[in-house]
């Protein structure tokens, strides 16, 4: 089908795999119905077909990769992974592409779709929706200097989605540490993951709806959020102006330094008071989490290891298999 990269690309993901063999243990151990290698003998082409169409959606748009981890983690978090984000609204459910999280902001379901259709073609009903979003953002990440992580195949896509279960379910940049955290817990993860993915912010934007509230009146005090550092609130009250709601939609950068690259400059940034959104400065206030930023701040190496760890331990909440669930034929609606 012609879905082959140039041999630099290829062989530097090989690297990768082999270098997180460990992860893929543990990931069989948790639950033998999932593996590695689940679709070689169905749709043996299925990786390199994602991993094509990922690499020429990044060539284009470097911000697809932010878009990508982002639609996988909303998807795990509300109700589990099983593609219900995917999912338009029907006649019997509301569906989570309009949830307050997610309309208007939540992005590359096109490239998810079209990846689909490629799949259909080479292996008709064969591959889940939700195994092309966990897998899509296993590749787009490594694109932009991140790290490679193992995705375990074998989940089936969910028949339903609640739009209710996605405004309730997913973490708001507005909300305290101890919400977030219970938000995660309840998920089967806990803090180092909070503070772990959290670390994805450093790539991607966010509208000025999510952190116009620190820059002007932060908590009626009539005052900008001090913590804020004093650089970076003037850019953003340049940016996003007090009053001004035609401009909600405009973006401002998670990681003003680097935003186009995945680094750990994001801890760097929480350091320095220079973190975009509420919830992520947060992680300073909290002595356990600070400790984890100001590791994270100073090792590379060490936030990309346990990032892929988290990045594995979210691709197995609420997942379906066996006779659960289905192989959706289109990921907007179910069969």
């Amino acid at each position: 089908m012609g879905y082959k990269l140039p041999v630099h690309f290829s062989t530097s993901l090989i690297c990768f795999i082999l270098f997180m063999n460990p992860l893929f243990v543990y990931s069989e151990l948790q639950y033998p119905e999932l593996y590695y290698n689940y679709y070689d003998d169905t749709c043996p082409h299925l990786r390199n077909i994602v991993r094509y169409n990922v690499w020429q959606a990044v060539r284009k748009e470097t911000r697809i990769a932010a878009s990508l981890l982002r639609l996988h983690f909303h998807d795990c978090l509300v109700d589990g992974c099983d593609a219900s984000i995917l999912l338009d609204d029907t006649n019997t459910f509301k569906g989570e592409k309009n949830a307050l999280p997610n309309k208007n902001s939540v992005r590359g379901y096109e490239l998810i779709d079209s990846i689909k259709a490629d799949v259909e073609r080479e292996c008709p009903l064969t591959v889940s929706c939700v195994d092309i979003l966990a897998l899509a953002a296993s590749e787009a990440i490594p694109l932009v200097g991140g790290p490679y992580w193992h995705v375990p195949l074998g989940r089936r896509d969910g028949i339903t989605a609640s739009q209710k279960s996605a405004n309730e379910q997913l973490p708001s940049p507005f909300e305290p540490l101890a919400n977030i955290t219970a938000k995660f817990t309840s998920k089967g993860l806990d803090l180092k993951d909070v503070v772990v993915l959290s670390g994805a912010h450093t790539i991607g934007f966010a509208q000025c709806c999510t952190f116009r509230s620190r820059l002007f009146n932060f908590k009626g005090t009539g005052k900008p959020d001090p913590t804020v550092h004093s650089s970076l609130l003037q850019n953003l009250q340049s940016m996003c102006p007090e009053g001004e709601t035609q401009r909600t939609n405009k973006l401002a950068p998670l990681d003003s330094v680097t935003y186009n690259r995945f680094d750990h400059m994001y801890y760097s940034n929480l350091m320095n008071n220079s973190g975009l959104l509420e919830s992520d400065q947060a992680l300073i206030k909290d002595p356990t989490t600070a400790s984890m930023v100001n590791q994270y701040s100073m090792d590379r190496f060490r936030f990309y290891d346990d990032f892929a760890e988290s990045m594995v331990k979210l691709g197995f909440v609420g997942i379906l298999t066996g006779e659960n669930g289905e192989i959706r034929a289109k990921c907007g609606s179910v069969n």
